[in-house]
Order: C-alpha cells, then sequence, then structure tokens
C-alpha cells in the first residue's frame, strides 16, 4: 500500500462497493424516496379536507405553497449546517425534523388550515434539507469512478415516491383516511435510526475538520477492515469555510445556480400542465390522461438511470449536455406539432414521453454533478444554495404560465389550445440556457477523487501570481 495526498482515501477508490456502502447509499434512497412520496400527497389531502372545512383559494394555495417555501430555506440552511457541523449530524436532523412535522399533522384538528400549512412548511424545511445532505455523504464514501451513478440513485427514485403517493391516496385513502395518509409519512424515520446507530461521519469532511483519527475509524467502518490498515492521507489542508466563501468559486456559482433554475423552471412548469394537455390534446376524460402520465413519469425514470451511468461513462459535461438538448429539441417540437397528429394519435404525447426522459435525465447527471463543482470545505452549501435558488422556479413558472394563458390563477394556471406553443417556447429558453450552462462555466469532474476535486476549485481562486487568496494551516497526518 502507498501513501497519498489531500483528501483522499485511496483505498475506498480502489476497492469493490461492499454492503456497508449498499447499506448506506440504500437508507439515503430510501429516506429520499419516502420524504418525497409524503411531500407530493398533499395535493390528494387537499382534495379531501377542502369541502368539509370550507376552504378558500388562498387557504389552498397557503397549504400548498408552504411546503415549496420550506425546501427553499431548507436547501440553503442545511447545506450550510452540514458544512459546519457534519454531514452524518443534519441527514438525522432533516429526518427528524421532517418526521416531528407529519407526525403533528396528523393531530390538527378540522379545519385547522393555518397550523396544518405551517406544520407543511416545517416539513419542506426537512425535505429541502435532506436531499442536499445525502448526496455529498454518499458521494464521500463511494469510489470516484463510481460516483456520478452512485450520487445519483438519490435521486433516481424521487418519481417511484411520487407514484407511491399516487397509489396510496388512491387505494389506501379510502380505507385509512387522510390522517392515515399522512402518519406513512414517519417511515423515513427508520432510517435515521440506521444512519444514528450504523453510519460515521464522512471521512472526507472529518479529515478536512482537523480529525484524522475520526477519519481513520471512519473509513475503517466503512471498508470493515481494522483501523490500523486505514491509510490517511499524508497532509490536508484544514478547512472550515463559512457559507458566504462558495462565492469565491464563481464558475462554480454560476453553473449550479443558472443549471438549477432552469432545469426545474422547465420541469416543474411542464409537470404542472402535463396530466392537463395529455386530456386536452388526446380527448380523454381526466382520469384516463393520469393513467396515460404513468408511462410519462416511467419514462423520467427510465431517463434517469440512463443519465446516471452515462454520466461515469462520457463524462458529466458531455451528457448533462446531451439530455438538456434532447430535451429543448423535444419542448420545441412539441410547441410547433402540438395540434398535429399521425393515425388518429396526436403528437403531443409521444413527443412529451421522449422529452420527459430527457428532462429526468438532466436531474440524474446535475444534481450529484452540483455536489463535485465545490470543494470538501464547502461542499453541502453550494449544493444547498443551487438547489434551494433553483427551487424559485417552482413559484416563478406556475406565475408565469398563469401570464402566458391569461386564465387560472398564478398556483394553478389554466392550460388552453392557444397557450400550448407561447408557453413551451418559454419553457424551450430555459432548456436551452440549462444546456448552455453544460458549456460554460461547467468544469469536468469526471473520475477525480476528493482531493483532485479540491485541487481543481481551489485553482478558480488563485492570484495571477499562483498564490492563494486565502491560507489555511495544515493537517498532517501519518498512515
Amino acid at each position: 500500500m502507498h501513501p497519498q495526498s489531500g483528501a483522499s482515501f485511496v483505498q475506498i477508490d480502489e476497492r469493490p462497493l461492499n454492503r456497508r456502502q449498499k447499506g448506506l447509499i440504500t437508507a439515503a434512497v430510501l429516506g429520499t424516496m419516502l420524504e418525497f412520496f409524503d411531500f407530493f400527497i398533499v395535493a390528494f389531502i387537499l382534495t379531501v379536507v377542502s369541502g368539509p372545512w370550507h376552504l378558500t383559494f388562498g387557504q389552498s394555495a397557503f397549504i400548498l405553497l408552504t411546503a415549496g417555501v420550506g425546501a427553499i430555506i431548507g436547501s440553503f440552511v442545511f447545506g450550510a449546517l452540514a458544512d459546519r457541523w457534519g454531514r452524518r449530524k443534519m441527514f438525522m436532523a432533516t429526518i427528524l425534523i421532517f418526521s416531528i412535522g407529519t407526525g403533528a399533522l396528523a393531530l390538527v384538528p378540522e379545519g385547522g388550515w393555518l397550523i396544518f400549512g405551517l406544520l407543511r412548511l416545517l416539513v419542506g424545511f426537512g425535505v429541502g434539507g435532506l436531499i442536499v445532505v445525502d448526496v455529498p455523504l454518499v458521494q464521500e464514501f463511494v469510489p470516484s469512478s463510481r460516483r456520478g451513478f452512485l450520487g445519483a440513485l438519490v435521486v433516481m427514485f424521487v418519481p417511484l415516491g411520487s407514484l407511491l403517493g399516487s397509489a396510496s391516496a388512491a387505494f389506501l385513502g379510502p380505507l385509512i383516511g387522510w390522517r392515515g395518509l399522512v402518519l406513512l409519512g414517519l417511515l423515513p424515520a427508520l432510517v435515521s435510526i440506521y444512519v444514528r446507530t450504523q453510519v460515521p461521519e464522512s471521512p472526507t469532511w472529518l479529515i478536512r475538520q482537523g480529525r484524522p483519527e475520526d477519519a481513520r475509524r471512519s473509513v475503517a467502518w466503512i471498508l470493515d477492515i481494522p483501523a490500523s490498515e486505514v491509510i490517511l492521507p499524508e497532509s490536508v489542508e484544514e478547512s472550515r469555510s463559512r457559507w458566504r466563501d462558495m462565492f469565491r468559486y464563481r464558475r462554480s456559482v454560476g453553473f449550479t445556480w443558472l443549471n438549477s433554475l432552469a432545469v426545474q423552471m422547465a420541469y416543474y412548469g411542464i409537470n404542472l400542465w402535463g396530466p392537463t394537455l395529455i386530456a386536452m390534446t388526446m380527448g380523454t376524460s381526466p382520469a384516463d390522461a393520469a393513467f396515460l402520465f404513468i408511462f410519462v413519469s416511467l419514462a423520467g425514470f427510465v431517463g434517469r438511470i440512463v443519465g446516471a451511468r452515462a454520466s461515469d461513462v462520457f463524462g458529466r459535461r458531455r451528457t448533462g449536455l446531451a439530455a438538456m438538448l434532447g430535451a429543448t429539441v423535444a419542448i420545441v417540437a412539441i410547441a410547433l406539432f402540438h395540434g398535429e397528429t399521425i393515425g388518429g394519435v396526436a403528437l403531443f404525447y409521444p413527443i412529451l414521453i421522449i422529452g420527459w426522459a430527457f428532462l429526468d435525465a438532466s436531474f440524474s447527471v446535475g444534481l450529484p454533478y452540483w455536489s463535485e463543482m465545490f470543494p470538501t470545505s464547502i461542499r453541502a452549501s453550494g449544493v444547498g444554495a443551487a438547489y434551494g435558488f433553483g427551487g424559485l422556479g417552482k413559484i416563478v413558472g406556475p406565475a408565469a404560465l398563469a401570464v402566458i394563458s391569461g386564465a387560472g390563477t398564478v398556483l394553478t394556471p389554466k392550460a388552453t389550445s392557444d397557450a400550448i406553443g407561447p408557453a413551451f417556447w418559454f419553457f424551450a429558453i430555459f432548456a436551452l440556457l440549462a444546456a448552455l450552462t453544460y458549456i460554460w462555466p461547467a468544469i469536468e469532474t469526471k473520475g477525480k477523487s476528493m482531493a483532485e476535486l479540491d485541487a481543481l476549485h481551489e485553482a478558480q481562486v488563485r492570484t495571477p501570481s499562483g498564490r492563494r487568496t486565502a491560507d489555511r494551516p495544515q493537517v498532517t497526518s501519518s498512515s
């Protein structure tokens, strides 16, 4: 075995995945999927309680929007806290906050829309934090050569969480009522028990915090080897960054923020109108349109798998660029040919399926890639800020659609035949913007170790003389 430099652990990179790494990945996947299951189920609950509670439009809007606002705040807050206090602690904190908020929802008195909405804000706060914390946690425990795909697994099953929510609402809702559906959202708490009792802190984070012996024990646990066999880096710069330090990495901030906003604007805007447009263009009932949209969701899931695999083979930039160019072409095709049919079948539906696969592929490339676009000391903060900023697309998108359509409300803009063309041209602009960010200012990270990533990003903040803009002390470790 040989010594190593930088904040990388060559033993993790050289060995195949073992049961402990797979267990950590499974915990992260289940935690994210089950939290989004509850995150999406509120729409069904609202249809059940809106009548008996005599909810106004404003009250319904408050309930629907609070979770999204909470997710934006949670992304920023927990991303920053994960860099300061550790990934593992914040992973557990987000799940526990989410679980407390979910459990309390079942106790809301009839008609208590304000309390319900405020608790949904708490739920969203936890959900937004989880997705930006568990990606870095997983990536810092797995081999560099598979980091793109394994990091993407965390977000790959989010569509299944949405499908699980729809199925539970349809089949279990009549049996257990809305309070029973809410209590199903406590399942992610079981994940926190596993993480709390088994998984240690990220060794990459620990070594950067000047805690080499804790990092040694963490690597020993994940690889299931004696601590005495762990080889630590020879010297690592101790890094305890502040949140604002991320702005030293201007290309990273520029790429992640623009990419996140552009992708989420297009993705959630199309998702908002999708089932309605299927019913309109194909002349089906809302129930049949909802069934047909299942195949759109399945295409998205396949797209996420392909995108994640391709990112490790062809690189993040090429895969992300191909995904968003494909999505752009499909969206433009809908804008041009949404009213056309072939053999009596509206072109809108098959083009939507193809475009959705490309859009979802961009998610499985993008979020793990955002994590790699920042050094260890500010990684979670960078991901959280990018995801939170992009979340504005979920709010701005519906408002823009309402203006374009001239019908409905800023929360639920009504889809009209005349609005399809202009709306999809609007989506195409953002899809193309997301594609262009992969050309510049994105930086390729495929196959690079954590130490190489740190060096790559530190090169962004060097002065013309080659000296760093800020010096940090060295942590010396021995093997």
